[in-house]
């Protein structure tokens, strides 16, 4: 049982899901951000609740984590980088979090990608896949997961969670398909990562939050990897048509390649960077979930048809 938590990055598309499912459960938290006006927004979404206390400061200071996380025993790193900063910030990042977790004896979930993965070597990828990753990205995730579970913290508990690509309402530019929803409801031209005709795995949100608490409240999961699949496959055309029906607007949804995505990149430079990660879009690998089944329960499994107009339902709203 969780007596109190913490969530690092809470206005992030994960940790604002991750805090909702965490105050829907009566679990007193701490949203950890840098902006106040957004963790303000954030708790205006959530109505306010009396249990949610909100801390701003800087997740790359292990201070200023752990004078936030004070009675605290479960600490959620849902704080990310951008892609073309990931190699330089994204080890300093973590080690900030596990440095104030291990002064405070915490357990720590930390929510994390499949890119250590490389390529799919199996059809369902088991938590038991090798990890050969190929990419520059995947490299330095894959030392990222060496130094969470490294002998250095001797305190902090950790385990990480790993989602596929995924979509809601909460998320933003910082995945692939957030972008593309949030288009289509506001009524204008979007772009869509990839290859829009292969079908590929994505997890609901909500589905992936539900799930991430379940396992922060096992002490039997601290120490593993563990995997958060998708309900279903889908292509990205299919992705599309539900998008736009559910906004009630058609304005056209550009495929971007390498060649599209090389282009962007000399404006927006994260573009840039994802395309080492094309990869995925072409060959997609699809998470088992069989380990959390055996262990946790049933998989909620919200069919993309629903969720994808709820999302774009809830993004119509808040304009």
């Amino acid at each position: 049982m969780m007596k109190k938590a913490i969530v690092i990055g809470a206005t992030g598309g994960t940790g604002a899901v991750i805090a909702s499912e965490l105050v829907k459960r009566g679990i007193p938290t701490v949203a950890f951000g840098r902006s106040r006006h957004k963790l303000e927004e954030l708790a205006g979404g959530l109505g306010n609740p009396a249990h949610l206390l909100l801390a701003t400061g800087d997740a790359f200071r292990s201070d200023d984590i752990a004078a936030a996380a004070k009675d605290a025993d479960v600490l959620f790193h849902c704080a990310n980088v951008p892609y073309n900063e990931m190699e330089s910030k994204l080890i300093p990042l973590g080690e900030a979090v596990m440095e104030a977790a291990d002064r405070l004896s915490l357990k720590v979930v930390v929510i994390d990608g499949i890119y250590p993965y490389g390529r799919r070597q199996m059809d369902r990828v088991t938590e038991e896949h090798p990890k050969q990753p190929h990419t520059k990205k995947g490299k330095v995730r894959l030392a990222f997961e060496q130094m969470i579970f490294s002998s250095r913290w001797s305190h902090a508990r950790p385990m990480i969670v790993r989602l596929p690509d995924y979509y809601g309402p909460t998320a933003n530019q910082a995945s692939y398909l957030g972008g593309t929803l949030e288009a289509i409801a506001a009524g204008k031209m979007a772009f869509f990562v990839g290859n829009m005709n292969t079908p590929r795995e994505y997890v609901y949100l909500p589905d992936a939050a539900m799930m991430i608490v379940e396992l922060a409240a096992s002490e039997q999961a601290y120490g593993q990897n563990w995997n958060i699949p998708g309900s279903d496959i889908i292509s990205g055309r299919e992705i599309v048509r539900i998008a736009k029906q559910a906004s009630g607007t058609n304005k056209p949804v550009i495929a971007l390649k390498k060649v599209g995505l090389s282009l962007l990149g000399l404006i927006v430079p994260v573009m840039k960077e994802v395309v080492e990660m094309l990869y995925l879009t072409e060959e997609p690998l699809r998470l088992s979930g069989e380990k959390y089944q055996r262990h946790i329960g049933a998989i909620p499994a919200t069919r993309p048809e629903a969720g994808i107009a709820a999302t774009v339902q809830e993004l119509q709203k808040r304009k």
